[in-house]
């Protein structure tokens, strides 16, 4: 909770804040990097950090907790804490970066606003921030607990498969011959590759085969930039990574999981890579052999982009009540949909708890298209690949 005399001046000095955030954010990273630029060589995702997808991200994050401070003082915004821990325990984020970001993060803030951070302001937004830091840190040490380790592990490719023109599916075992973890359908795990730069660049898949198994298996699109550079790690793992290669893993992370589905109506939505999470989580219900209702949604450019479309029936086709509805710009077939994604003819059973993974403007229709159909906001849940620029815009 935050102390009365820091939410008063928090209160006074959001606007002033939460304009600047942007200008505030650039600045830190400049002067992180420059100080750490190890850091951005084998830590922060560089294709973000050049996009500036990054900045808006850790800008709205920012602003939405001392936002939530002010107005629930009684409570902390666990689901948007809970997303960013998973995030950093997949990156090996350890407790003592954290003094390192407030150093960089408040010289930031006095070099932006100026005069304006008088000791009292400095003093009430290092307030707020150590109140997210530690709440970060708690919970990323209740996660590394679960997995048993804070750091990757050698994977060996064992199979490597073309699903498409621009996406690829890697199937590893552990190079050192022991055993799986399992994971939640759902998860995912950092992928760390070395660059021909040197950089030791870190990205998430989604796993996309089915928990249980004694491999990890996860599905890579393809990164084109259409005129900004071309993704790093995509394209190296397309190009170069070949059965009998060696990659480095983390332990499964994520909160886009199933939890308690018994008896609950289901409705498991996607657009493009989006699918992988799905296929995973339809090869849990069907091992599962859940019995309610599952309503399967997908939508992508042509039939000939559907990753994993095999994986994505098959696994439908084993559940008791499914029905699938794949929506595709052109070349739809007999059976499926021209066009996007649209929900409006569709039955939704009331109590359906939504599951959605895909382009942010994808997932907004689909939201808004559910909740237009009853369902409530609280039991639609989502998963974004790179900075959460959805939960950072509130």
């Amino acid at each position: 909770m935050l102390s009365e005399q820091s939410a008063a001046t928090v209160r006074a000095t959001l606007p002033a804040v939460g304009a600047a955030i942007g200008e505030i954010t650039e600045r830190f990273y400049a002067r992180l990097f420059a100080a750490h630029p190890d850091l951005l060589r084998d830590l922060f995702n560089r294709g973000n950090q050049a996009s500036g997808a990054q900045k808006q991200a850790l800008a709205g994050s920012i602003a939405a907790f001392a936002t939530h401070l002010l107005e629930h003082p009684d409570s902390r915004p666990d689901a948007m804490l809970g997303r960013i821990a998973h995030k950093h325990a997949s990156l090996g984020v350890a407790p003592e970066h954290y003094p390192i970001v407030h150093e960089h993060l408040f010289a930031a803030i006095a070099e932006i606003l100026g005069d304006a951070v008088t000791p009292e302001v400095a003093a009430a937004w290092t307030e707020v921030y150590w109140l997210m830091a530690n709440a970060l840190i708690a919970i990323e040490k209740r996660l590394y607990e679960e997995s048993g380790t804070t750091a990757g592990r050698p994977w060996e490719v064992v199979e490597r498969v073309e699903e498409t023109a621009d996406v690829v599916t890697f199937r590893l075992r552990p190079a050192d011959g022991g055993p799986v973890r399992d994971f939640r359908a759902g998860q995912y795990v950092s992928v760390q590759v070395e660059l021909p730069d040197g950089a030791r660049q870190i990205r998430q898949y989604s796993l996309s085969g089915a928990p249980g198994e004694d491999v990890r298996q996860f599905s890579v699109k393809r990164v084109s930039g259409d005129g900004a550079p071309d993704g790093e790690v995509s394209n190296h793992l397309h190009g170069r990574v070949r059965v009998g290669d060696v990659l480095d893993l983390s332990e499964p992370y994520g909160d886009l999981v199933l939890g308690d589905t018994a008896a609950r109506p289901l409705l498991l939505a996607s657009a493009g890579i989006g699918v992988t999470p799905m296929v995973a989580m339809l090869a849990a219900l069907a091992a599962e052999n859940h019995d309610a209702p599952v309503t399967v949604v997908h939508g992508d450019r042509s039939p000939a982009d559907h990753a994993l479309r095999n994986d994505h029936e098959a696994y439908a086709a084993k559940l008791a009540d499914a029905s699938v509805h794949f929506f595709y710009e052109r070349d739809a077939e007999p059976g499926t949909r021209t066009g996007l994604v649209d929900l409006g003819d569709l039955d939704v059973p009331a109590g359906t708890r939504a599951y959605l993974c895909g382009p942010l403007p994808f997932m907004r229709a689909v939201r808004t298209q559910l909740i237009g159909k009853g369902v409530a906001p609280a039991d639609i849940h989502y998963e974004v690949f790179g900075p959460d620029l959805w939960l950072a815009q509130g």
